[in-house]
């Protein structure tokens, strides 16, 4: 059975394969870009999935999972590019909701 990964590990990954190259990380406002591509491949993902507007026949059809860890791997670079650790990122929003949203939302079970 496959170990779960961290966030960590995964971004030692990304690390390792981008350090692999003489052009490194791309600069931040091309990543940005690159996140928003992404995140449109999704989208459209998405929308042929769930939505009223089906693909033509022309498109390629790409899975959730293919279209989410690309948006994931740059999400990644970027991250990783601005010294960011994830980890710490994550926990850091999920306090913040637990906090700010602890009575905005009905608690399953009644707690």
């Amino acid at each position: 059975m496959e170990q779960a990964r961290t966030l960590k590990s995964l971004q030692e990954d990304v690390h390792t394969y981008i350090s692999g190259f003489e052009e490194g990380y791309f600069p931040p406002m091309e990543l940005m870009a690159r996140l928003t591509e992404e995140l449109g491949e999704l989208s459209r993902e998405v929308q042929h999935v769930y939505g009223m507007k089906k693909k033509k026949a022309t498109e390629e059809i790409r899975s959730l999972e293919e279209e989410t860890g690309d948006l994931l791997f740059v999400l990644i670079s970027f991250a990783n590019s601005q010294g960011i650790d994830l980890e710490n990122a994550l926990s850091a929003v999920l306090q913040k909701f637990k906090e700010r949203d602890a009575d905005r939302w009905t608690r399953k079970g009644g707690n």
